[in-house]
């Protein structure tokens, strides 16, 4: 982290944790689209899922799905195999990260950027966060996608290099690299969890 990065956060309480598509299709070995490394970041995004309800953080899932069809893919299907159908167990949240009551899910995220087209910006804004402690797969895809429409947004970005995963060890660096210039701050999970005095 920078070392100033602590000073961006003056109200820890108007943050939240986002969860980004930590799903069996994503996550699982032989799953259609597995991000390697994922399964091992499922603690710490537990862990830190167990932080901030404790301290009353919103807790926020997005979902990625597509209609079983194929329909609604569009272009993506020129670049990844299909995945996170809609009635079956590759759309699912992994099993020791499933949402817990009063926790938000994003359904109906159509494409990488977890803003787009779903109701994640005015689910943020009602509960009135202004900084974003972001978690899940993939950091060159959706993770980067995502922050980079969040900072467009003026929501202060803070990604967790180790509780997320890319689609290699390379382009998750790469993202990280990318995404620390001027979209976000990153750092790792045990350092965030301090900014955050989680």
């Amino acid at each position: 982290m920078r070392p100033n990065v602590a000073d961006l956060v003056s109200e820890p309480r108007r943050s939240a944790l986002l969860i980004i598509d930590m799903q069996n299709d994503f996550v699982m070995p032989g799953a259609p689209v597995a991000a390697p490394g994922a399964v091992e970041i499922i603690p710490l995004i537990a862990d830190l899922a167990r932080r901030s309800r404790a301290k009353g953080l919103p807790v926020v899932y997005t979902q990625e799905m597509h209609r079983p069809d194929g329909s609604d893919f569009g272009i993506e299907l020129e670049f990844e195999p299909e995945h996170c159908l809609e009635g079956t167990p590759g759309l699912d949240v992994v099993d020791d990260l499933k949402p817990e009551p009063g926790d938000r899910l994003i359904r109906n995220k159509r494409r990488y950027d977890a803003f787009l087209g779903t109701d994640l910006e005015f689910v943020l804004r009602g509960a009135g966060v202004e900084n974003l402690i972001v978690t899940g797969v993939c950091t060159d895809i959706c993770v980067s996608s995502t922050v980079q429409h969040a900072r467009n947004l003026d929501f202060r970005c803070f990604v967790a290099s180790d509780a997320a995963a890319g689609t290699s060890r390379q382009r998750h660096e790469a993202a990280l690299l990318c995404l620390e210039h001027v979209f976000g701050h990153v750092g790792t999970a045990s350092e965030i969890a301090e900014v955050f005095r989680l």
